[in-house]
């Protein structure tokens, strides 16, 4: 059943306890360049370092004493990974992790020192799943997947909420969309807290899926998607994409060079470090000038967790379309 006004509410007051509150930001220096009026609701400066711990924590609070006897599992490129991880301790249970080998170092070194029993698989969808169910089966943990989970889309969702508290008459929200937990959810407080507002999604167009399928409106899975915004490339969540159908305006491709320059720019300008899939908003509005001139815009910044070693204007990104 799609969460309702008051899951999120629920939701809310569950999670306020194990969260930030995330500040809202603006940068004088971006607003001149685009020519408008961007807040950026600062999830990179979450614990575990993105919005996926409001999530994370909600369903492993949610779940009873004997649903969660045996830990919880899921599978993950990083930030979700984390998020469960954190969450499992807080609630004094075990975390199974299973993360693709080409995860970054930085998340699976957090993923370990939050306690995160770590299984590496092959990176696509067919092999996290095959070893999740492997890891379950040995286990008996209960599995909480990173986005379809109505429970995770209300935690995501209390992003947004807060957002709209802080600041009013919103014209347009952007939220970058890989599985679609965080999309949905921030699609669902938007009709519920601030209806007026205009949801639009930003994915790379190196991986695609989400905009073929809101597009045409049949469902396309992410195959071999080669983009810098890690945190993008998996497929749209079954739960999910009926809601974004519903109350999504409109998904908008960046190209990856305008993610690395505008990541750059956020750096720079703010002092803040966001990662790749973060940056896929504010290049929505880079390679989009006109349609956003003037506009009141919130973005939600989705997470802060970049490998220092490797940043992506210091790679030579051979296998990306740059």
């Amino acid at each position: 059943m799609i969460p309702s006004k008051k899951s999120i509410e629920e939701a809310s007051e569950r999670i306020s306890p194990y969260i930030h509150k995330t500040p809202v930001i603006s940068s004088e220096r971006i607003n001149n360049l685009f020519e408008t009026s961007i807040f950026f609701k600062c999830e990179n400066l979450q614990k575990a370092g993105a919005f996926k711990t409001r999530g994370a924590v909600n369903a492993v609070f949610s779940l009873s004493d004997e649903e969660c006897i045996n830990g919880v599992a899921t599978h993950s490129s990083g930030n979700h990974a984390q998020a469960l991880a954190r969450a499992a301790k807080l609630r004094g249970i075990d975390s199974y992790i299973v993360m693709p080998e080409d995860s970054s170092k930085v998340k699976i070194e957090a993923v370990k020192g939050y306690g995160g029993k770590i299984t590496f698989c092959k990176p696509n969808l067919e092999s996290r799943e095959t070893t999740l169910n492997e890891v379950i089966a040995k286990t008996k943990a209960i599995e909480i997947h990173p986005y379809n989970n109505y429970k995770i889309i209300c935690g995501q969702a209390t992003a947004a909420k807060e957002f709209y508290h802080e600041i009013k008459n919103l014209e347009i929200i952007i939220a970058p969309v890989g599985g679609g937990g965080l999309l949905s959810g921030t699609a669902l407080s938007t009709s519920y807290f601030s209806p007026d507002t205009k949801v639009i999604a930003a994915e790379p167009v190196q991986a695609d899926d989400a905009y073929k399928s809101f597009y045409t409106k049949e469902y396309y899975p992410s195959i071999n998607p080669q983009t810098i915004a890690d945190g993008l490339k998996t497929s749209l969540g079954s739960l999910c994409f009926p809601i974004i159908l519903k109350h999504v305006y409109q998904i908008i491709t960046v190209k990856e060079k305008t993610i690395i320059n505008v990541m750059k720019l956020f750096w720079e300008s703010t002092k803040l470090i966001i990662e790749p899939s973060s940056a896929v908003c504010l290049a929505a509005i880079a390679e989009n000038k006109q349609e956003f001139k003037n506009k009141k815009i919130g973005i939600i910044i989705s997470g802060g967790n970049v490998d220092l070693e490797a940043l992506p204007w210091n790679q030579n990104n051979t296998n990306l379309n740059i």
